[in-house]
């Protein structure tokens, strides 16, 4: 027992080193690609001079790199840390709250019902909050989507898994007729752009966008790992928890609340970005076992990382083209859903 002990540490430190040191590559990567190709030393440069113009010798290579780094794409990739953290983060505290892997925010219905407010807000022209309008209305939505969806679950005050998860199933199929309706009804130019949002995308982040999202997310990013050591005990089962003195009923509900909210304030900005919560803490747990204390934090890398790489190849598959971020985590998290759901019927313990 020691030395499996042991072993699973060492596994954990090291995965850990692995994720930080595939976390710079990834945002130094992005930093350098894209559809204008800068070198290293470019990028150091504007770094060093910060938002400015540069190097007085070169002002227009200086101010075009600069402009490039600063404006488009250091805030990109602070929004496609802070969304990929709040996604994976959200997937593992659902799953720990279940004792589920298909548990996942986008499964039981949070990021659909956000995609309906966005879409509300763009297709009836809502503009009471200025540029702000879309983002906060998808925030309400998936919330207000997580809690009917919750109540409609419960039965005798208890949410089993597969009663959510088909319940989710429920609410996805009215969301996706509610944004097919708005659709519908919406000119070219807000069809298009809720067609876009829909499939996730991080194109044109800004500054204010990360500025709105960081606090929040962070809050709720240590809230989570805060909670992660009692979320360990509720998985020895409510009457274990309750005896260790955990509150299973406040603590169900701090779970629910920080997943939901981590997943609205991603969604929010980025559109719906599929599966990130699933694949991330699945793989994770497989190598690093169930502990969410490591589990939580690792996500929150795990997360990070995978979104950036996910929209690099968005940037860079097709010159001067940006791919729905979406395609490339559901191209992924597809297959791996089903995988699970098959592992899960084989052990005969579906989603009970």
């Amino acid at each position: 027992m020691p030395d499996t002990l042991t072993r699973r540490r060492a596994t954990r430190l090291t995965t850990l080193v692995v994720l930080v040191v595939l976390l710079f590559t990834a945002v130094g990567v992005n930093l350098v690609l894209g559809q204008f190709t800068l070198s290293p030393a470019e990028v150091w440069s504007a770094l060093t001079h910060g938002p400015g113009l540069g190097d007085t010798e070169s002002t227009g290579e200086a101010a075009r790199a600069a402009n490039v780094l600063w404006q488009i794409r250091l805030p990109r990739i602070m929004l496609c840390l802070l969304v990929g953290a709040a996604l994976a983060v959200a997937g593992t505290l659902l799953q720990g709250l279940f004792g589920n892997p298909l548990a996942e925010p986008s499964v039981i219905g949070v990021t659909s019902g956000a995609g309906v407010g966005a879409a509300a807000a763009i297709v009836l022209n809502i503009t009471v909050l200025g540029t702000a309008t879309v983002p906060v209305l998808a925030f309400l939505a998936g919330v207000l989507t997580t809690v009917a969806v919750y109540r409609l679950a419960s039965i005798n005050g208890e949410v089993r898994v597969l009663t959510l998860i088909l319940t989710g199933i429920a609410v996805n199929a009215v969301a996706g007729a509610a944004i097919s309706f708005l659709v519908f009804l919406a000119p070219t130019s807000s069809r298009e752009q809720v067609i876009f949002w829909q499939m996730g995308s991080l194109n044109g982040a800004q500054w204010n966008q990360v500025a709105i999202v960081a606090l929040p997310v962070v809050l709720c990013l240590l809230g989570s790992v805060a909670i992660a050591g009692r979320l360990d005990v509720l998985s020895l089962g409510e009457r274990a928890a309750g005896h260790a003195g955990v509150n299973v009923a406040v603590m169900r509900v701090a779970i629910i609340g920080l997943s939901t909210a981590l997943a609205a304030l991603a969604v929010s900005f980025a559109g719906i970005i599929g599966f990130v919560g699933l694949i991330v803490p699945h793989i994770l747990r497989q190598l690093t076992g169930p502990a969410n204390r490591w589990l939580v934090p690792l996500s929150a890398l795990g997360g990070a990382v995978l979104l950036l790489l996910a929209d690099l190849a968005s940037r860079t598959l097709i010159a001067f083209a940006d791919l729905p971020i979406g395609i490339f985590t559901a191209l992924v998290g597809g297959p791996t859903f089903f995988i699970l759901l098959r592992r899960m019927l084989k052990k005969g313990g579906v989603v009970g």
